[in-house]
Order: structure tokens, then sequence, then C-alpha cells
């Protein structure tokens, strides 16, 4: 399951709650990107190879969003796909119970506040 990851800070937009059309986008080597601000934008455009090398191989929990290197991961099987869990046995559990919405939500596909909620965050612009 692919989602959006500041490629500058390395940071989970999901979790952050920006959304797709908040989101600072930029388009290097063909690929576009997401970030979750201007500066992190001006950060990757003075060495993007050397921020992409960094976070590249980041997956997020569908649960608790938490940013992790693939070596620190679970997978389990869902609708034939792998999804990828930070290792809290908690995380499977919740997940259980209603897996449709976490798939939605690290898709981009939910009105999620994030972490920060509507009132503040370290990316409000």
């Amino acid at each position: 399951m692919e989602t959006p990851i500041c490629p500058a800070c390395g940071c989970s937009l999901v979790r952050l709650g920006i959304t797709k059309e908040k989101a600072v986008q930029y388009n290097y080597a063909g690929k576009q990107y997401w970030f979750c601000c201007k500066g992190c934008l001006e950060l990757f455009i003075t060495n993007p190879e050397s921020c992409l090398a960094e976070t590249s191989g980041l997956t997020v929990c569908p649960v608790c969003l938490a940013e992790k290197p693939l070596n620190a991961t679970v997978a389990m099987d869902f609708n034939g796909k792998p999804v990828v869990f930070c290792r809290c046995p908690h995380c499977l559990e919740v997940f259980n119970k209603d897996p449709h919405y976490f798939i939605a939500r690290l898709a981009w596909q939910t009105n999620y506040a994030g972490v920060f909620g509507e009132e503040i965050g370290c990316c409000q612009t």
C-alpha cells in the first residue's frame, strides 16, 4: 500500500492531515512528489537525490500512521495485497475492526484531519 510521504522530511502527509489539494507538488525526474510544506520543497530542491535516498523504503502503518523502514514492520495479506504495519499488535487488532477505512485513509481517500486536527500543525501555510 503506497501512501504519500514527504520526500524531504519523511513525514506521512496523511498523518499530518495534509490533503492532496493542500500538499505542495513538484515534478522531479519525471515523477510527481508531494511535500508537507514549501520549506520541505525548498530543502528537496537543494539536494533531491540525498532526500530521496534518506526517505526511500519508508512505509506507513495504516492505523497509527507511524513512518517506518520496511525492515521494522510486519506485513499481512489483505484482499491479496500486502499491508505493512508497525510492530504494535494493537494496530493489527484495530485494523481488523474496519480495514476498508484504514486502507482508504492511507490512500488519501478520506477526510482525515491528521494528528494535529484542524487547529494547529507543523506545516500550516
